[in-house]
């Protein structure tokens, strides 16, 4: 099994600082950034403490908000990205021997326990001392991630060509709905041909694919700052209240709690 600090990891290690020869820690704290298209040989933790952190490859994109922290498997080049002022922890994992371990990329909720892990790893990066106390955080880290559920912050990308631009012609105005039947016209297509090609390219309705776009864009504009108003207008809701129900539906949380730590949950008494 290759480790972190093998030759051929230097290159991306030169950004983070191993902990073990199997965990290497990035840390971020900068305002908007964008990466070059890239990948690394080993599982990427990428965790928002402050900010929205997107992160995209071909078959989708990815949304990281504080509470929530993205999985990325070995060798899938994506490109990392934020809107706004953003803090991150980046864990890069060597996963080969850990066969509990997501093998696609997605979305996993941080618990107070697993943010206080990433968190403890990132302190304990380049202090070679506290290898007996690594060890155990990374051991614990591990079991904590493996049986996390994905959350819905996800927006799979077609890779058929016409379908292609026609999603990336949807996210530059999410404010307007195309009616199916026009949608079909402008592709040439039946509207039943491109409701099943939508289907089987993405995995969603095209109803429910400009619903997860909307939210996801959402998530960035709350990040922002931006008024629950001027996001609802802006996502293509009729009203505030509309925004907010569908918000709350798809994420547990209003849009203005969302972004709060979650409380931890009570002990026994």
């Amino acid at each position: 099994m290759d480790h972190l600090s093998s030759q051929k990891d230097q290159a991306y290690l030169r950004f983070g600082t191993s902990v073990t020869e199997g965990v290497a820690v990035i840390a971020h704290d900068q305002q908007r950034f964008s990466s070059q298209r890239h990948s690394h040989p080993h599982a990427q933790l990428l965790y928002a403490v402050n900010g929205v952190v997107s992160l995209t490859t071909d078959n989708g994109t990815w949304v990281v908000p504080p509470s929530r922290a993205v999985w990325l498997p070995p060798h899938i080049e994506h490109v990392t990205a934020s809107h706004t002022n953003v803090q991150f922890r980046s864990l890069l994992i060597d996963a080969a021997s850990n066969a509990a371990l997501p093998k696609e990329c997605m979305v996993v909720e941080v618990t107070p326990l697993l943010r206080e892990l990433i968190l403890k790893l990132a302190d304990l990066a380049g202090k070679p001392a506290h290898g007996e106390m690594t060890e155990a955080v990374i051991r614990l880290l591990l079991l904590e991630l493996a049986f996390l559920p994905a959350q819905p912050l996800s927006l799979p990308r077609p890779r058929h060509p016409a379908l292609t631009a026609f999603c990336e012609a949807m996210l530059g105005d999410l404010a307007n709905t195309i009616p199916i039947e026009r949608a079909a016209a402008g592709l040439n297509m039946s509207r039943a041909t491109l409701m099943r090609l939508f289907q089987r390219e993405t995995g969603l309705s095209l109803g429910r694919w400009r619903q997860q776009a909307r939210m996801l864009k959402a998530l960035t504009l709350l990040a922002e700052g931006r008024s629950i108003l001027d996001i609802a207008l802006e996502c293509g809701y009729e009203s505030p209240s509309a925004f907010s129900a569908m918000f709350r539906r798809s994420l547990g949380r209003s849009p203005r709690d969302y972004f709060q730590p979650m409380a931890s949950p009570a002990g026994p008494k």
